[in-house]
């Protein structure tokens, strides 16, 4: 049996905003229509695409590294920290990415932690509009912690079985 924890997203969320190079216009204008949706939440991103959603809607974001300086990570780091609670990544599934283990660790996580991620426009879309946008989401989450000790005493109990 799976020891679960409840995690909380809360109602202002902190979404992280990622681009790929040939993804960055469809980003801003993404972020441009929702605007209003977004600006009631905690944004942050990672290092081009923050920095341009920034400049051209004066919305404020945090910014990270670029991806491929280890940004994708940093907001994986949040992820599993409970500092970001949603991510909008769009991404190039066309053009080959030379940090793309970092992208996939990045999506891992996200998935690992139950995260709402959108991956295209239409997907950020729904997942915007949606009434949960506006109330806090509970959600649960398997309790690592406790997995890691039961798989250890599982171990231990094990391993003075073979010494019998």
């Amino acid at each position: 049996m799976i020891n679960t924890v409840n995690l909380t997203i809360p109602k202002k969320k902190t979404i992280a905003l990622i681009a790929h190079d040939n993804k960055k216009e469809a980003m801003l204008e993404w972020v441009r229509v929702n605007r209003d949706r977004l600006a009631a939440h905690t944004l942050c991103g990672t290092g081009t695409t923050a920095r341009l959603i920034a400049e051209q809607t004066s919305l404020p974001v945090l910014a990270y590294n670029s991806g491929p300086l280890g940004g994708d990570q940093q907001i994986g780091a949040r992820i599993a920290e409970g500092k970001v609670d949603f991510v909008i990544f769009f991404w190039d599934p066309l053009t080959a990415q030379p940090h793309d283990p970092d992208v996939k660790a990045l999506l891992r996580i996200a998935l690992v932690y139950d995260i709402p991620i959108a991956n295209n426009p239409a997907t950020a879309d729904f997942m915007i509009r949606s009434p949960l946008m506006e109330e806090p989401y509970t959600r649960p989450v398997q309790n690592f912690a406790a997995s890691t000790q039961e798989r250890a005493r599982a171990f231990s109990a094990a391993a003075d079985g073979d010494k019998q």
